[in-house]
């Protein structure tokens, strides 16, 4: 069934490509035309084109995921306002933007080679952290813990890679410091080997011991809303492949 339907597409896939092909070709001699007539700044040749065909769209398209996760982090990190941010393989663009009002140090299983004032790279194991108990006061891990295990990374195949990620998490936590953690949120499912969908209950009884904060939640669809702040289990339930965003407090 499933490739009956991937076959069904093909024709209008290729049907929109060639559209947008011709649409292409008919726009470039049209520029040059427009820009022989203009004053002479650049060279308008075929041989340097570079096809984009999928970007005429009404608005703006984005990752939901992405885009409001990151947000609604660096937004507690300024409030929790700590002396240094440590993260670990979430999304460099959130550590790269934190660092310029806060120090960040991130790590990764595999290192990031990016260098920028108030942000520093370095390896590190999720399964074995490179700190000692109790020592991060400020700490996050967003879209990460959900691959860990399912060896799309190069990590070893580990059924219960994530549950000894979030162990080693709650190790590092100093006590009342802060933990940023986002998973996909619905129904429990794993989606190998891309990724983990975890209830709101599995996250919570894995962080036993930790006081929630704030739950957020990012629908998977627009018409569900935005960035839910303080949203609620059921919110959560009803989703399909939503985002989680939990601020615990080690207590």
């Amino acid at each position: 069934m499933f490739f009956k339907k991937v076959f069904q597409k093909i024709p209008r896939f290729i049907s929109a490509w060639i559209s947008s092909l011709v649409k292409f070709v008919s726009d470039f001699f049209a520029f040059r035309k427009l820009a022989r007539k203009a004053t002479p700044r650049f060279s308008v040749l075929w041989k340097d084109v570079y096809p984009c065909l999928r970007d005429k769209t009404s608005s703006t398209p984005f990752d939901r995921h992405y885009i409001y996760h990151t947000a609604w982090a660096a937004r507690k990190v300024k409030q929790i306002a700590p002396e240094t941010h440590v993260d670990i393989s979430s999304s460099l663009y959130f550590s790269s933007i934190v660092s310029a009002f806060i120090p960040v140090k991130f790590y990764d299983f595999r290192p990031a080679k990016l260098e920028l004032s108030g942000l520093s790279s370095a390896p590190g194991n999720l399964m074995h952290l490179p700190f000692e108990d109790g020592s991060i006061a400020s700490l996050s891990c967003m879209h990460t813990v959900e691959h860990v295990g399912l060896g799309r990374y190069g990590d070893p195949l580990d059924p219960d890679g994530d549950v000894k990620a979030i162990q080693e998490l709650k190790r590092v936590s100093a006590q009342g410091g802060s933990v940023l953690f986002v998973v996909p949120i619905g129904k429990p499912t794993i989606m190998f080997n891309a990724h983990r969908v975890y209830s709101y209950d599995q996250v919570l009884k894995l962080f036993e011991g930790f006081a929630l904060k704030e739950f957020s939640l990012i629908p998977e669809h627009a018409d569900r809303g935005e960035l839910i702040t303080n949203a609620t289990r059921e919110q959560a339930d009803q989703e399909r492949y939503g985002c989680g965003c939990f601020w615990f407090i080690n207590e």
